[in-house]
Parts: structure tokens; sequence; C-alpha cells
């Protein structure tokens, strides 16, 4: 599996006490199919892919993160306990989120400082909006507008970058 896949869907399997066969039957691939994965047989397809993190729980992303860089999640949910709070307070606020939502929350907001509910709710609500354009985006790609979708977001990337690295450097020489 390409860069850390192949670590981070056995991390995710021992996470849940998942078997090989289990796995299979949770996500749909069949067991060889992802037995030649784990091992690095050969590559695996993006729709593959796809229904591992999805019937793992995960975003796909998460499959291609090093493993080391997820370790600081665990001590995040003890330093911030507002967010359990949030939880129980606004839980409509959490539909649809997976482990990996709440990790990435607990690492936007675990640098062990005492946050407010308020700033909780302001990061949940980013990041649902995120997710939101995200899965827009992702069906307009899928879609007979693919290619123009593609265009407008390429148009978007160079105008939010190139301003970026002009004023950075604009930044630089002023004293």
């Amino acid at each position: 599996m390409p860069n850390h896949a192949c670590e981070n869907v056995l991390r995710l399997m021992a996470a849940r006490g998942l078997s090989l066969c289990r796995l299979a039957e949770q996500t749909g691939p069949h067991v060889r199919t992802i037995r030649a994965l784990l091992r690095g047989g050969h590559r695996p397809h993006a729709r593959t892919l796809g229904r591992l993190a999805e019937g793992l729980g995960v975003p796909v992303d998460e499959l291609f993160v090093d493993p080391a860089r997820l370790i600081y999640r665990r001590c995040d949910r003890r330093t911030n306990p507002v967010i359990a709070e949030v939880l129980k307070d606004r839980p409509e606020l959490f539909d649809g989120w997976t482990e990996s939502d709440f990790d990435e929350l607990h690492g936007l907001i675990g640098d062990g400082r005492p946050h407010a509910i308020e700033e909780a709710i302001v990061s949940v609500q980013r990041m649902n909006r995120r997710r939101d354009l995200h899965q827009k985006l992702d069906l307009v790609l899928e879609s007979s507008h693919a290619e123009v979708g593609g265009k407008i977001l390429d148009a978007l990337y160079e105008s939010a970058i190139v301003p970026a690295e002009s004023r950075i450097g604009v930044r630089l020489l002023r004293p």
C-alpha cells in the first residue's frame, strides 16, 4: 500500500479488534485483496482504499498519515474535557462524525490550555462546514461537471496561493 496505508489499516484493525475476515465483511473487498494490500503485493485501487476507510470509520486521508503523527491524539482527549461537555450539550453538531473527526478536533484545540465552550463550538462548526464543502466538491468532480469544476478549483487555488506567497515576500522585505 502506498505511504503509510498498510500500517494504518493494521492499526485501525487492532484498535477495533477486527480480523482480516471481519474487515472484509465490513468493508467489501475480498480477503485476498486486503491480504495482498497489507503485504504490499500490489498497488490498491482508490475504490478499495475508499471502502476500507469507510468501513473503518475514517477519512481516506487518514490511511496515508504517518502513524507516529497520530500518537498525540490520545493525550489530547484528557487535556480537553470541554469537548465532552459540548458533545453532551450540543450533540446535533456531531451528526455523522467519526473517531477521526473527534481526533482532529482534539488536535485542533489540544494544546493543554483550558478552552472555552464557544471556542470548541466554533471549531466544530468550521470542521462541519469544511466536510460539507469537501462532499460537495467530491460530487461535482464525479459528475458531468468535473472538467469545469476542476478548472474553477484550479483558478481559486492559484488566486489563493499566489497572492499569499507575494504577501509573505512583501512582509519579509519590510522592517
